[in-house]
């Protein structure tokens, strides 16, 4: 079998097992609904049926039309946050010293234990739920960023130096170029963490949004509407993800290259 139908084996094999699981009555039809019924839900909440559009008047589409709107902004401006003080903590040792602990800290903290501080400091409209994404996303890329800076061969920057270039040079033709693989992967995992953190974000007035969809179909435990909600975020964090890998290959040619 070919690389490249593995991953159509594979799913026509969990979507099997899935069915084989529905008919068994092991469980009941409200916690494991039949693939049918999900593609039913799907077909429901992506077009207008009975006079009813989509799922609570949106469209499938645009539901995660918003929700990754909101990705976009609140992790964009994470992983800049992130680019940014990578950079100077690798380069400024003191920097490091202050910033690090806290970097940590809220890298530790799962986003529903800040979720309901946000609220309150910002009210239930897009800034908690932006906020939150950004605070996710920007912890990968600061630690990523500055382990890579701080791994930048000496010899380069001193070869840099050497030739007479100024520190803004040495930063902008040595540093950033050495520490662009992993500044990729750092900001390849912010937008991961973001998704994970995309349902959390929504729990309040998330309506539009496929997270805001997802908790309030789980409210009346609207089985085929959540498994429709969950496909569609896991499918678009594969197409994005893809998207940045190219991005990668493209950026940095290089890597993995003797």
């Amino acid at each position: 079998m070919g690389r490249g139908l593995l991953p159509v084996a594979s799913l026509a094999l969990f979507v099997g097992l899935w069915q084989a699981l529905a008919v068994s009555g092991a469980w009941s039809e409200t916690l494991v609904p039949p693939p049918a019924k999900v593609w039913d839900a799907f077909v429901d909440v992506s077009t207008t049926h009975g006079g009813v559009r989509g799922y609570n008047g949106t469209t499938l589409i645009e539901h995660l039309g918003i929700s990754l709107r909101r990705i976009a902004l609140g992790a964009g401006i994470g992983i800049a946050a992130g680019v940014v003080f990578g950079l100077l903590m690798g380069t400024v040792g003191r920097l490091r010293s202050l910033f690090e602990p806290w970097i940590t800290f809220l890298r530790t903290l799962p986003p529903l234990a800040y979720f309901s501080l946000l609220i309150i400091w910002l009210g239930i409209n897009e800034e908690p739920k932006v906020t939150l994404l950004a605070v996710a996303a920007f912890p990968p890329v600061a630690v990523s960023t500055t382990a890579a800076v701080t791994a930048v061969p000496t010899s380069l920057v001193e070869a840099a130096r050497a030739l007479g270039a100024p520190r803004w040079a040495v930063i902008r033709d040595v540093v950033v170029p050495s520490a662009l693989p992993e500044t990729l992967t750092g900001i390849r995992l912010a937008v991961g963490v973001a998704y994970s953190s995309l349902v959390a974000a929504e729990l309040v007035n998330g309506l539009p949004g496929i997270g805001g969809m997802v908790k309030d179909a789980a409210n009346y435990n609207n089985t085929p509407v959540v498994l429709v909600g969950i496909i569609a975020i896991g499918v678009s964090g594969l197409v994005i993800d893809g998207l940045l890998v190219r991005l990668e290959r493209v950026a940095v040619p290089w890597r993995g290259r003797d």
